[in-house]
């Protein structure tokens, strides 16, 4: 079933449907300014944080998902009947009411038609602005003129913390005040009388004030009473301020507060007109008085959009492509790269999902998402690992979840020893070599950072701490300790308990760290992770290979986990794709673990995390018993690691099974088959049920995870092998061998690339002919020093 389309000429989703399985969502904003919107217009905003700055209201798990929202309601004022620009809440009969919704880069359009009414709403957030803007377009598609009245809504939060909002009511219900100003402009404030310059915007007990104003018609009414809009025993879909056609002026003073406006249009046929919203935070008699004033035209409104569009698509440019499969290209030139900024800048921190339990940037996944937008925004996502950098600890270890707008490097408490996780800095492995090798700046390893307790290090200093803290940590098989968690929270090995996994990171950390200090003409430093990468290779294979695949650790009291002999969770999928990242695995073993993968773990949706699952595995053992078979981490489709599966087939040159392991978790390839999974066909999601469920395909927790980067980088950097270095740009494709070519256009370190890559005998892998400019060059690799411009490049693949 089908419920939409791509356009990537305007760089949007386009939902033809509104009845989609769940609600399907955008972004609008910034780290600063935040909202969530859902193809009915439902979601909530936020400011800085969307566990202590939510100042507009959304019910988390409430029924329908998304509801209350950012709403118009229209109304015949002839003959009393009443709808919504979106579908929902209302919810007109749907042979009776058309609507699309075209998600765009951090802007939503919702336009409907009912009664020979069309409307097109129009959201978004100025770039560096703390306001957003809801645009309304109305025309007179009848043949006769229609008296229509508008009326704004949205529900403000009582706390912007949300833990006080929702929960202490005995508080919170007696704090909001509401009114219309001298301006013209709705004032809602929280402690209002603690702010007599009435200029604050948040405090954790100060006042909290948001500001709404109309352009576009004058102001027949308003209320700010959520109870007066809505009535008594009525909801969203039937307010009764609506219905009776006119608001009530209501000024909240207590209980629960809103932002509407009314404007009555008088319309010809064929007339249109347009209203304005402007939403914002601060006070409406300064801060509101005067970015009205700034803001408040159609004509700025008109300019700001097209500022918000360019800006994104910019960023958008740095790579496109043109494969033999439309729905990758989808993926590649839009939706993929706009999850990765997304998820960059929000980490896990607010969504439909995500109701501030993590409120600030998770280590581990933040670090791991820098991967996915280094070529968009390579200046941010360096400010961002060195965010990162100043989390670690001067042990080696890391701050659990760094709070942007709070943190002081140097003065961080560090964490309990029982709370440190074994994997946080490993992935620094990852993400410092993908932005050298994105920039150049080769010179950054030098640069001195603050530890976030005590002392400072170069970016190789830190390097070095994150490797002996796993090393000073080793168990007594010579597999690093698992400590409170490795990347799998759900394993409890005990604290001394051994991880495979981490095990492999450190490899590849030691591999990685000696050929930067050959660099650095530090020899020592190379000779000193060598030796350790013998020693934990030694130990790697003397315990860690069944025969068929990897285990997966090493419980504190010398259980071994994921043998032939341990019926549940027998394979884990995460030793066996990092043997082959790390280059622990022989090639035999390489070979013969991912084929385990490809026959115990593969499905049509993805690849399990493990399988069979756990059911009567102890809960201190393996927590994820608390999961129902085939969801999550028991034996459920984890997409973070799916693009891991995909690298690892790349690397063994299997480009045909890395393919079919791509395809099975992308989005875009449910896209006519929506029912299966869903969730948005247009980006990634955290779980994927699978066929140990009886929903297999059903995916859930969309847009902010680590699969949006790893499936991002996987598909671009090891399929289409477009791969910066150091020294240049590696051109290393592993396709399908059904393809007879791709080409791409790739911005790099200020250079043009148009790229053209030729399968001729239809291979997977092995550039056998490269040409820059009609030059040939010697192996594949596009040099760095390239004159600045646009160059052409041509690739041929061959035996």
């Amino acid at each position: 079933m089908q419920y939409g389309h791509f356009d990537d000429n305007a760089k949007e989703y386009v939902i033809t449907r509104p009845d989609t399985p769940q609600s399907w969502s955008n972004y609008l904003g910034s780290t600063e300014y935040g909202a969530i919107i859902t193809n009915n217009a439902g979601g909530y905003g936020f400011y800085q944080s969307g566990a202590r700055g939510r100042f507009l209201r959304l019910r988390f798990n409430n029924v329908p998902l998304d509801q209350p929202g950012r709403y118009f309601y229209l109304r015949d004022n002839a003959s009393g009947d009443y709808w919504s620009a979106s579908w929902q809440p209302v919810g007109k009969p749907l042979d009776q009411y058309q609507t699309t919704c075209r998600h765009g880069t951090a802007y939503t359009v919702i336009s409907s038609r009912y009664a020979d009414i069309a409307s097109e709403a129009t959201y978004f957030v100025p770039l560096g602005q703390n306001f957003e803007y809801w645009r309304l377009k109305v025309t007179n598609e009848s043949d006769r003129p229609r008296e229509i009245s508008v009326f704004s809504f949205c529900e403000f939060t009582n706390q912007w913390n949300t833990q006080q909002d929702q929960v202490n009511l005995q508080y919170s219900l007696f704090i909001v005040r509401g009114e219309l100003t001298d301006d013209n402009l709705l004032r809602v404030a929280i402690h209002d009388n603690l702010t007599p310059d009435g200029d604050a915007v948040r405090e954790q007990d100060l006042a909290m004030i948001t500001w709404m104003g109309l352009v576009g018609a004058d102001i027949a009414g308003f209320d700010t009473s959520r109870d007066a809009f809505l009535g008594p025993y009525r909801s969203y879909h039937n307010p009764l301020t609506v219905e009776l056609g006119h608001c009530t002026d209501s000024k909240a003073y207590g209980d629960n507060a809103c932002g509407t406006l009314q404007a009555n249009l008088s319309l010809q046929p064929g007339e249109s007109r347009e209203v304005l919203i402007l939403l914002g935070i601060g006070d409406a008699r300064t801060v509101g008085k005067r970015t009205f004033a700034a803001f408040g035209s159609l004509a700025r409104a008109d300019v700001e959009l097209q500022k918000l569009k360019d800006n994104w698509h910019a960023k958008l440019g740095s790579l496109t492509v043109n494969t033999p499969d439309e729905e990758l290209n989808h993926t590649l030139n839009v939706w993929g790269l706009y999850n990765c900024l997304i998820t960059f800048a929000w980490s896990r921190a607010a969504s439909l999902v995500y109701n501030g339990e993590r409120d600030g940037l998770g280590f581990r996944d933040s670090v791991q998402d820098i991967l996915g937008v280094l070529g968009a925004i390579p200046e941010e996502a360096r400010q961002r690992l060195e965010l990162m950098l100043t989390g670690q600890l001067a042990n080696g270890g890391a701050i659990p979840v760094i709070k942007p707008f709070e943190h002081k490097p140097g003065q961080e408490p560090a964490p309990a020893d029982e709370e440190y996780r074994s994997d946080d800095c490993l992935w620094f492995f990852n993400a410092v070599p993908a932005y050298v090798s994105e920039t150049g700046d080769f010179d950054f390893y030098n640069k001195i950072l603050p530890y976030a307790d005590c002392g400072e290090a170069t970016v190789f200093g830190h390097l070095r701490r994150a490797l002996e803290f796993n090393l000073e940590r080793m168990g007594k098989h010579g597999l690093p300790c698992g400590l409170s968690a490795d990347w799998n929270d759900c394993l409890r090995l005990g604290y001394y308990g051994e991880s495979l996994f981490v095990a492999f990171q450190v490899r590849l950390g030691l591999t990685i760290y000696a050929e930067v200090a050959q660099k650095l003409g530090q020899p020592a430093e190379a000779d000193w992770a060598l030796a350790h990468r013998e020693k934990l290779d030694a130990a790697i294979q003397a315990i860690a290979w069944d025969g068929d695949w990897f285990i997966w650790a090493i419980g504190e009291d010398g259980t071994v986990y994921g043998t032939k002999d341990y019926t549940e969770g027998q394979v884990y999928l995460n030793t066996q794709v990092w043997s082959v990242l790390s280059n622990a695995a022989t090639s035999e073993q390489a070979e013969r673990s991912m084929e385990t993968v490809h026959r115990q773990l593969a499905t049509p949706y993805g690849l399990m995390l493990s399988a069979p699952p756990f059911v009567k595995t102890p809960v201190d053992v393996m927590r994820a018993v608390v999961f129902n078979p085939g969801i999550k981490e028991n034996a459920g489709i984890f997409n973070h690691t799916q693009g891991w599966g995909i690298m690892a087939e790349c690397m063994l040159g299997h480009g045909d099974r890395a393919y079919e392991y791509l395809r099975a978790s992308m989005p875009a390839a449910y896209n006519t088959k929506a029912e299966i999974r869903q969730c948005e066909p247009y980006v990634q999601a955290q779980t994927t049920y699978s066929t140990y469920s009886p929903r297999a395909g059903n995916t859930r927790t969309a847009w902010l995870t680590g699969a949006a980067a790893w499936s991002y980088f996987s598909a671009t950097q090891y399929i289409l092998g477009i791969r910066p270095e150091a020294d240049g740009l590696r051109l290393d494709p592993c396709i399908p061998s059904a393809w007879d070519g791709f080409s791409a256009t790739r911005q790099f370190r200020g250079r043009t690339l148009r790229i053209a890559i030729h399968n001729p005998e239809h291979v997977c892998q092995g550039v056998v002919k490269l040409t820059v400019d009609g030059v040939a060059v010697q192996g594949n690799l596009i040099p760095a020093d390239l004159s600045a411009g646009e160059h052409q490049v041509e690739a041929w693949l061959g035996k």
